[in-house]
């Protein structure tokens, strides 16, 4: 029997200087997934904007690094490049997400990439979406205030956040360092009576990964995060099956939106 060629999917990334976990969350999944579809393999290149603390100016000054990141990014001919600070888009408003992907995707034509541009923002939209909910609880890092833009944020695209739990940590590589398990007791702190999924990290950098499937099966409700849903996106955009073995509902298989 002839052996399956593989193909090398290669995945631009933009992410911020202190993020210690877009880069392993995402290649983790997407590794699990080469378990069950070997003959797609995928490959990371990142491209990195300057920030240490979550406070709106640190994020405004971070945004305005997003075009040389880009263009860093284009000379690397990605399939597709993933944008991953979540917070950095919803601060600046509403819809902001669609503003951002249009920057990334015009700096990458200028210099003759023709990659899709995906952002953790608008992926978590896409990722809650696709799950069919239109009720959700959310789990954050951030201090209350930022937390409170997220909310408005996913509720501005007409999904209702029924609760929402600050950790309160303002400083991004404190973030990185939070432990995962801890969010399996996080979550019974939230409100979920009237919820139809639970977003467990709103956040690429708090990591997450290591409870998705143990709190979906503890709360009986589909689990996702801002990282989980950018996977998806990943795979849809290069018309891959959305499959990642232990990593909740929305990663369970194909999903008709």
């Amino acid at each position: 029997m002839q052996a399956t060629t593989a193909t090398d999917h290669h995945i631009g990334m933009i992410v911020p200087s202190s993020n210690l976990t877009m880069e392993t969350e995402l290649p983790r999944m997407l590794r699990e997934r080469e378990s069950v579809a070997p003959q797609d393999r995928f490959v990371f290149h990142s491209s990195r904007m300057r920030m240490k603390h979550v406070t709106p100016e640190q994020l405004t000054a971070m945004n305005a690094q997003t075009e040389r990141a880009a263009l860093e990014l284009a000379d690397a001919r990605p399939d597709v490049v993933a944008t991953a600070c979540l917070v950095a888009i919803m601060a600046q408003g509403p819809g902001h997400h669609c503003v951002a992907e249009d920057e990334i995707s015009a700096a990458l034509r200028s210099e003759g990439a023709s990659a899709p541009v995906i952002s953790s923002a608008g992926a978590l939209l896409d990722g809650i979406k696709a799950l069919g909910a239109s009720r959700v609880a959310i789990v954050t890092p951030y201090m209350k205030p930022l937390t409170r833009l997220v909310v408005d944020y996913i509720e501005d695209a007409g999904v209702e956040v029924v609760d929402a739990l600050s950790l309160q940590v303002p400083d991004n590589l404190a973030v990185a360092r939070l432990d995962p398990a801890d969010l399996r007791e996080h979550f019974k702190r939230l409100d979920l009576s009237r919820a139809d999924a639970l977003v467990l990290s709103a956040c690429v950098q708090m990591p997450s990964l290591a409870s998705v499937q143990a709190v979906e099966d503890a709360a009986g409700l589909p689990v996702l995060t801002a990282a989980t849903a950018t996977a998806y996106r990943i795979l849809t955009e290069l018309n891959l099956p959305p499959v990642v073995p232990g990593a909740g509902s929305l990663l369970r298989g194909p999903i008709v939106a």
